[in-house]
């Protein structure tokens, strides 16, 4: 009897076996399957032919597929490059992007970019959990990770006082930073070239990126001085390598430039100096956007900081004081002129007055028949307009883009039509670094220009699974053909979607096919924890 119970056990064992051999060696059903690809894997190694395929959200298999390869859906790449979905690391999408008619985030998309870090320059919510919430109820197209903003938190803390924290308040002000980390942020931004944060001391941004390096962050800065309003480029540059080494953590300048013509030609110096503080053993990085013009507010483009004290109402105030207009107007007239003078400066928003919006300064001076630097200050004083400022160099753009530490961002909002005029970074920052960079006129070869739009940005934000194409990887892809791509937006025409860009996945999502947006969001809130 257990002789046959044996033989029966046994029988049974083989069979079930056998059914599990044969299942096994059945083909997968992929989800998606891109064929015939230039894979640019994000590295920044030589591109390579290869199929990919996709399961859920994650790459499942990279190289050369059967033909008979079973998949839900099929994508012909016919030689075009596939790359990781871009990563922007310095974005101005919220708060559009928490409103759900403008989360689809189209302009991104059609430029490649799959993921967006979102409160840069110090600015955004304190309340990180909320706007989290918000966002990820507004179902964005791209993915979305978070920064904590210094300048929100000395808001919060101290106002818009020009002095430090005392002791009680410090410890405020890093309770917020953790709070923030602990939701998931995956650093500190700072804007100390803005008020308030231009109130705050070096030691301050120490003592709170110390908070964020104990969970793993990074510190990005608009640096205190582009160009020599107050310390100086080079002294600003250096106070990012002193934060990231006292604090322990990586430090990034953001949109890294030489702004002006009192300091084209100091990108040498600037570079120099991050690359020494690398041989040191500092981790030092930069971002930047490929445009000779900035993009602000005509008030943090021309007012000395110490009148913006108190807020746009005590400036209001000043401005009413003779003695005191006559300060502030000194240094409007020093500020404008090393701009480059007001037919530099032009205007892409104001509320006060849209038929201003698309002119020089020069020019509504020249209409107004006044001097540039009233005209400027009365603008200010109606409700600051928003501006492009044409100051940077085509020598010191090309130096920076050429580093291997410098990453590529947009600096770019999403706005919606009674919003004014976009700077077209928002529209074409990546093909137009791909376009004219690295295939018409190469400061970096294509492989080179993809890492600092991929790999490297991943591996600086600590974002796992991401900017690599790989098995295992999130599902983040980019399709582009090197024909046809475009940037086309303009400074005088910025709302052109860039061409080119044919297919895009966002955590296995088609979010662009034939380089149509689809409407289909695939975008989620990325946490530095979960990543």
């Amino acid at each position: 009897m257990q002789s046959m119970t044996f033989r029966f056990a046994l029988a049974i064992g083989c069979l079930l076996l056998g059914t599990g051999a044969r299942a096994s060696d059945e083909a997968p059903v992929y989800d998606l399957l891109i064929r015939g690809a230039r894979v640019l894997d994000g590295t920044g190694t030589p591109w390579y032919y290869a199929d990919v395929a996709v399961t859920g959200d994650r790459i499942v298999a990279v190289g050369k597929l059967p033909a008979n390869a079973a998949s839900k859906r099929t994508f012909e790449a016919n030689g075009q490059y596939l790359a990781p979905g871009f990563i922007d690391p310095h974005s101005h999408a919220w708060p559009a992007i928490g409103e759900e008619a403008l989360a689809s985030a189209e302009p991104l998309l059609t430029q490649g970019i799959t993921t967006v870090v979102l409160n840069p320059d110090g600015t955004g919510p304190v309340d990180l959990a909320t706007q989290q919430l918000r966002i990820e109820q507004a179902r964005p197209g791209v993915n979305v990770a978070l920064l904590v903003p210094h300048n929100s938190i000395r808001i919060q803390v101290l106002g818009y006082q020009n002095r430090a924290p005392a002791a009680e308040e410090l410890v405020r002000m890093q309770s917020l930073v953790r709070e923030g980390m602990e939701a998931g942020a995956l650093g500190l931004s700072a804007g100390p070239f803005y008020p308030p944060g231009n109130f705050s001391k070096t030691d301050e941004h120490i003592a709170l990126a110390r908070v964020a390096a104990q969970f793993g962050g990074i510190y990005t800065s608009h640096i205190r001085d582009e160009s020599r309003y107050n310390i100086g480029l080079i002294a600003a540059v250096d106070e990012v390598i002193q934060v990231a080494r006292e604090a322990r953590l990586p430090g990034i300048v953001t949109h890294i430039k030489a702004s002006t013509r009192a300091c084209w030609g100091m990108s040498a110096e600037v570079i120099r100096n991050i690359d020494a503080a690398r041989a040191e053993g500092v981790e030092v990085f930069a971002d930047q956007y490929p445009y000779d013009a900035s993009g602000t507010s005509l008030s943090a483009a021309v007012i000395p900081g110490w009148a913006m004290e108190g807020g746009e109402s005590k400036l209001r105030q000043r401005l009413k004081d003779r003695a005191l207009r006559a300060k502030i107007r000194a240094s409007v007239a020093e500020n404008l002129e090393n701009r480059g003078g007001a037919e530099s400066i032009l205007i892409s928003s104001n509320r006060a007055d849209r038929r201003l919006e698309g002119l020089r300064l020069d020019a509504i001076a020249k209409q107004r028949k006044a001097d540039a630097v009233d005209v400027a200050i009365e603008l200010i004083a109606r409700g600051s307009p928003t501006i492009f400022s044409f100051n940077m160099n085509e020598t010191d753009v090309r130096a920076f883009m050429a580093q291997p530490w410098t990453m590529t961002s947009t600096d770019g909002s999403l706005l919606s039509e009674d919003n004014g005029m976009p700077h077209p970074r928002a529209y074409g920052t990546f093909p137009k670094k791909l376009r004219r960079y690295a295939i018409d006129d190469p400061v970096l070869t294509l492989e080179q220009a993809v890492h600092s739009m991929t790999g490297l940005t991943a591996s600086i934000m600590r974002l796992r699974d991401r900017g690599v194409i790989r098995v295992g990887a999130r599902a983040d892809l980019v399709v582009f053909d090197p024909k046809t791509l475009r940037d086309n937006a303009t400074y005088e025409n910025p709302r052109q979607l860039s061409t080119g860009v044919t297919f895009v996945v966002v955590n296995g999502v088609v979010a662009v096919s034939e380089g149509r947006v689809t409407q289909e969001r695939g975008g989620r809130v990325l946490s530095r924890a979960r990543e």
